[in-house]
């Protein structure tokens, strides 16, 4: 039966409106963002198929929108929907913009909420103005499962338009591990050698998981890990 053959009171976005979001079931929401079904399902049967295709919500989180499109029905609007309605969660849990970043523990802080919950590498910079007042945070690259690529160039590009006097960069390890691998301590040094030829400040550069957080370090330095509620 198609959902707008239901009576009334058993459409997923008529129960929304007349009792609130609660009252729906996983697979009823997701139907709400899939807006429609496919051929011999309909809107919740294919929300019920996608969420068992992914095992759980959070593993649907975690999927970008090519595993999506890998069920029978889902195309790239339907994928592009759920892609964007599980970003704007992750958006809205984020820390204040105008948080002051005064240590380590600050900025995983403000950075960790637009890493967590992700199957591929993403790099993220954090630009603070000189009182070290976050002023934005940008997605500076996605890559694989393994390896993101940190632009130096494009990075302190971004800081210098954006106003910034000093910035942060924290990267994501879908794996678990906290290891900097050479190319992390390679960047690092770059990076800091960059931003100190143009007059900026390199605060710190992270690796985050979704439990914890580890230094990038400098040579010589030594990392440690932390929790990300530090």
């Amino acid at each position: 039966m198609r959902v707008k053959d239901m009576p009334p009171g058993d459409q997923p976005r008529e129960r929304l409106l007349s009792t609130g979001a609660a009252a729906l079931a996983d697979r009823e929401l997701l139907a709400l963002l899939l807006g429609s079904g496919s051929r011999g399902a309909n809107a919740v049967e294919l929300a019920s198929r996608l969420i068992a295709h992914c095992g759980d919500l959070r593993g649907l989180a975690r999927s970008d929108a090519h595993r999506l499109m890998t069920v029978p029905g889902v195309g790239p609007a339907k994928a592009a929907r759920v892609i964007a309605a599980f970003h704007l969660v992750r958006q809205a849990q984020t820390e204040p913009e105008r948080r002051r970043i005064t240590c380590s523990g600050d900025l995983a802080a403000v950075a960790s909420p637009l890493l967590r919950d992700l199957g591929h590498e993403r790099v993220v910079a954090v630009i603070c103005d000189s009182g070290g007042s976050v002023i934005r945070r940008v997605i500076v690259s996605e890559g694989g499962s393994d390896h993101a690529l940190a632009p130096v160039r494009e990075i302190v590009t971004t800081v210098l338009t954006s106003g910034g006097a000093s910035f942060g960069l924290a990267h994501n390890h879908p794996s678990g591990h906290l290891d900097p691998s050479p190319a992390d301590l390679d960047v690092t040094a770059r990076l800091r050698l960059a931003a100190e030829t143009v007059g900026l400040r390199l605060l710190d550069h992270l690796i985050v998981t979704d439990t914890a957080w580890r230094r990038v370090p400098d040579p010589g330095d030594a990392p440690s890990p932390a929790p990300l509620d530090e």
